[in-house]
């Protein structure tokens, strides 16, 4: 609320500010000090080059008048629009027979995998670590090889361990 009402504020009038702004007149440098005038008349006398950067060069002034560039933008490609790339995607249909996601997902692009789906392939593959193969989970859920593995590999959310608790040599209470 505080950001809307400063943004307000700060906007407030900004068109006729800039013109008055713009309008004012430009402050003049500052008066030199008497003992630099000394200074300056021996710096102008034994380096007029100096003023040179400040005249116009009539010379170069001619040549700069002679360049002509002429340039001409070659037509964009035109970008393809959302209907003509999802055309072009290829899609699969879901292979779980589970209740589908519960956003009712039906297509899946080629490469991926639902929730669901990943959820099935890690826990097929942990029960039958011999028949669902990296390999095969890759053919069958159109899936590139390299993925599938790390898949394998780092998700692991089925995975419980069950640490036994520590064992002391001395005596277990009991409750009599």
């Amino acid at each position: 609320m505080g950001a809307r009402v400063s943004r307000a504020l700060r906007n407030f009038n900004l068109e006729n500010r800039a013109h008055a702004e713009i309008g004012r007149q430009k402050p003049s440098s500052a008066p030199r000090h008497p003992s630099s005038k000394e200074l300056i008349q021996h710096q102008h006398r034994y380096h007029p080059e100096v003023h040179e950067v400040h005249s116009k060069n009539e010379e170069l002034l001619s040549l700069l008048k002679d360049v002509y560039v002429d340039s001409k933008d070659t037509p964009a490609k035109k970008l393809q629009t959302d209907e003509t790339s999802k055309q072009l995607q290829e899609h699969r249909l879901l292979k779980s027979t589970l209740k589908p996601d519960p956003f009712n997902i039906t297509n899946v692009p080629k490469g991926k995998l639902s929730i669901v789906e990943a959820l099935i392939v890690l826990n097929n593959h942990k029960l039958q670590p011999k028949i669902w193969t990296a390999d095969k989970i890759a053919e069958d859920y159109s899936l590139e090889l390299k993925d599938v593995e790390g898949l394998l590999e780092f998700f692991k959310p089925f995975e419980i361990k069950i640490l036994p608790p520590k064992q002391n040599n001395k005596e277990l209470l009991t409750a009599r």
